[in-house]
């Protein structure tokens, strides 16, 4: 029997094709669709209670239209926020996305670890407790950046933001005290991966950038392992809770990455 029913990757923008592509990667055979709150982005600087109270609501309707056999949930700040919510409303599995701070601790050399992510994320309990539990023995510092965030959007539509702001980003953690020691950055945002080179250049040494794209790649082919496929993956969707020409723009980019079709929710 064929199954087409896509994996519905769900963020505040375009910062969740950072995961996409490893899961494509890994299962080159599913049908995808990516939905972007738009209309509701940036998550980063939103109140907890906004992000609990709107992104289960929005989830369910896009279950209820696209059928998905599986959600991913392509934001940190969601994730951390709302993902409890999300999966006693959604009666399918829900993968989250969260900070990439055990990876970063049994890399780092020098014990002392950056965390680049949101405002909202990068204040969340959810990060002590994942700090406390995998970085222990580490120094590990916090920065939120609502600026990167729009780079990475920017960048996606075809600019070229000024290098100075990726330098303004990482002074927010290389200037805090011990900041001199970091040598590996977790990128808390899924937007952030998207402009890894342009941090990786805006940084004043060398260091070493991680995310949770393989290992949430490798949760979703767990989650589908014995389930049939279409023949043919066919297009990808791209959906926003709203259309317009800022989000117009983005059609190079998301077609390079396999979503051909834009809808608005």
């Amino acid at each position: 029997m064929i199954d087409d029913r896509p994996i519905l990757f769900f963020d505040s923008g375009v910062g969740g094709l950072s995961i996409v592509a490893p899961a494509r990667a890994l299962l080159p055979q599913a049908r995808f669709v990516y939905a972007a709150d738009s209309a509701g982005f940036p998550y980063g600087i939103r109140t907890e209670e906004e992000i609990a109270a709107r992104v289960p609501v929005l989830l369910g309707r896009l279950a209820e239209r696209y059928r998905p056999r599986l959600i991913v949930i392509a934001c940190n700040t969601a994730s951390t926020i709302a993902l409890p919510a999300i999966r006693a409303a959604l009666d399918l599995p829900v993968v989250g996305t969260v900070p990439a701070i055990r990876p970063a601790a049994l890399i780092s050399r020098t014990r002392t670890i950056g965390v680049l992510g949101t405002q909202a994320t990068v204040r969340q309990a959810y990060v002590d407790d994942l700090a406390m539990r995998f970085a222990g023995d580490c120094t590990v510092l916090r920065h939120g950046s609502a600026d990167l965030v729009e780079l990475a959007e920017a960048t996606l539509r075809g600019e070229r933001p000024d290098p100075a702001r990726f330098d303004a980003v990482l002074a927010g953690l290389f200037d805090q005290p011990g900041g001199e020691a970091i040598d590996v950055i977790v990128n808390a945002c899924t937007h952030f991966p998207l402009v890894e080179a342009q941090l990786a250049a805006a940084a004043p040494r060398p260091v070493r950038f991680v995310d949770g794209g393989d290992g949430i790649a490798r949760r979703i082919d767990a989650l589908t392992q014995g389930q049939d496929w279409p023949a043919t993956p066919g297009e990808g969707i791209a959906v926003f809770t709203r259309l317009g020409d800022r989000e117009r723009a983005l059609t190079p980019g998301l077609a390079i990455r396999g979503f051909t079709t834009m809808q608005e929710l």
